[in-house]
């Protein structure tokens, strides 16, 4: 049984430390009053009363009276994902505003950057959300070397949004994908670890350092100069 991994994923889901403590202690020990909450969790009362009412509102807790004495018990486990759920159909319920707002305030020309995988991952994520072709130069292999479970995944998604992908290789480079991929090389290039994307209005470039970076330009005039650089390079490019 990993504890420590339980009590993070319940801390990210939106449960405080003294919430978590409690959801554990009542699911080892079944039905307890406060106080022996309290003594087992080594919290004072008071916490203990916070962290319950809370515990309450979330559907995570719920108490019978024997007497003038609560006694509480944790509701099933499946009640976490009930309540996830419900998170997620009041976050829909929003979107649309918060689509609004965002529209009303994006500037253009705004430059965004990532850091690390998981920064990268939301660059590619970005490409698929865009569903335009994508015209890339300077891969050399480094997506599917670095992330090869996220570049299968990738793939897939550009599949299903019928998303097509022109890269412009070093002679001498190998693309492992040719379903939605075409290819063409030139001569006389240098290795390099930075890729350019261009898709729609934006320009992405990765850069395949240890800590790989993303930056995502989007300004519609760049994306259409960088395009139109493409396009000369695919027409003086050789096919495979």
């Amino acid at each position: 049984m990993n504890t420590e991994r339980t009590k993070n994923i319940l801390g990210k889901i939106g449960l405080s430390s003294n919430e978590v403590k409690i959801y554990l202690t009542l699911n080892d020990y079944g039905s307890c009053k406060a106080g022996r909450i309290a003594k087992i969790a080594h919290l004072d009362r008071s916490s203990v009363y916070n962290a319950l009412k809370l515990l309450l509102e979330k559907g995570f807790v719920s108490y019978v009276l024997i007497g003038k004495i609560k006694w509480f018990q944790p509701t099933g486990p499946k009640r976490i994902l009930e309540y996830l759920r419900e998170q997620e159909e009041e976050i829909q319920s929003i979107l649309p505003e918060l689509h609004e707002r965002h529209k009303r305030t994006k500037i253009e020309g705004q430059v965004r950057l990532f850091k690390g995988v998981k920064g990268v991952k939301s660059v590619f994520l970005d490409m698929v959300k865009e569903g335009k072709n994508n015209y890339v130069f300077g891969s050399e292999g480094q997506f599917s070397e670095r992330m090869p479970e996220f570049a299968y995944q990738f793939d897939r998604m550009k599949k299903e949004k019928g998303i097509k992908t022109q890269l412009i290789l070093r002679k001498g480079r190998k693309e492992l994908d040719k379903k939605t991929s075409t290819h063409r090389y030139l001569p006389n290039i240098s290795e390099s670890s930075a890729v350019t994307n261009i898709y729609g209005d934006k320009i992405a470039i990765i850069v395949w350092t240890d800590e790989p970076e993303g930056i995502i330009i989007e300004n519609k005039a760049a994306a259409r100069a960088y395009k139109s650089y493409f396009d000369f390079m695919w027409k003086h490019s050789k096919k495979i």
